[in-house]
């Protein structure tokens, strides 16, 4: 039972530590940091050229959706690698397994391909 208590008191003061190290952090930035705003440091800086249109910009979706869908093929990657690795102590089990993870992304594809998600205009 004393491991136990043990085990989540190490929990306990990891969470403190996350926790006040950037609180900590953050103070001690704000009470070093020079204090002298004015009207030219609050300018938006655009490279050296004072901003002659408004900062607001809209984005075609279509950058958002082919981020999207890399970020999740990038992540199957980052999965496949350590099955790949540890392919014969796992065994026919975890093929299974790893074939029913790609079948899953393939479905997500074929559906973002169907919805015309990869279709540029």
């Amino acid at each position: 039972m004393n491991t136990y208590i043990n085990s989540y008191l190490l929990i306990f003061v990891f969470l403190v530590v996350g926790i006040l190290l950037p609180l900590a952090a953050l103070t001690i930035g704000r009470i070093l940091r020079p204090k002298a705003p004015n009207a030219e440091k609050q300018t938006t800086y655009e490279s050296g050229i004072e901003p002659f249109h408004s900062s607001r910009i809209q984005f075609n979706v279509q950058y958002y959706m082919v981020a999207l869908l890399f970020v999740i093929f990038d992540v199957e990657t980052i999965f496949l690698y350590p099955w790949a690795v540890a392919y014969q102590k796992l065994g026919i089990f975890a093929l299974v397994e790893m074939l029913i993870f790609v079948f899953m992304l393939l479905v997500g594809l074929l559906y973002a391909w169907k919805k015309k998600v990869l279709t540029w205009k």
